[in-house]
């Protein structure tokens, strides 16, 4: 089931782009259903699913992708190839063009790394247990790898 559709009625032309308003078609988190959100170019950049959701005059547009509980408001644009989700929230003047953006950090919340192996670390905040067993922790950095919360190590 879809929970927005893209109003063809209302739009702006953003750096060559069209982007149209969305609409919400049904209640999800903090949006009812009929509720307008900001712009997107297509549908590819917003999730149908969970809850994320572009807000007010805030735009999408490009290879861009909001996805999870992810939400993007205020004047921020999010392009390119960006990366938007998990509980991540991106807005003021923000524009992100590039990369992967999945949560935010609160006061001076400490972020950890935990070594996966000599190109990879684990990114995470908060308590986190790691198994005992490689096949453990294997299996948790495959996951991390594919929900895209690895960072790869530059060498020095």
């Amino acid at each position: 089931m879809k929970k927005y559709k893209l109003l063809t009625k209302e739009s702006v032309e953003y750096f060559g782009r069209t982007l149209h308003r969305i609409e919400s078609l049904i209640d999800f988190g903090n949006v009812k259903k009929g509720d307008e959100g900001g712009f997107v170019e297509k549908e590819e950049n917003l999730s149908q699913e969970n809850d994320a959701w572009v807000y007010g005059d805030a735009r999408v547009s490009g290879d861009a992708w909001v996805s999870g509980d992810a939400r993007v408001y205020g004047d921020a644009w999010v392009y390119g190839d960006a990366r938007v989700y998990g509980d991540a929230r991106v807005y003021g003047k923000l524009k992100l063009l590039k990369g992967n953006f999945f949560s935010i950090r609160y006061q001076k919340e400490e972020i950890k790394f935990e070594k996966i192996d000599e190109n990879y670390e684990l990114v995470y905040k908060g308590d986190a247990k790691f198994g005992e067993e490689e096949k453990v922790l294997r299996a948790l950095c495959v996951s991390a790898r594919l929900a895209g919360l690895v960072k790869k190590k530059k060498k020095v």
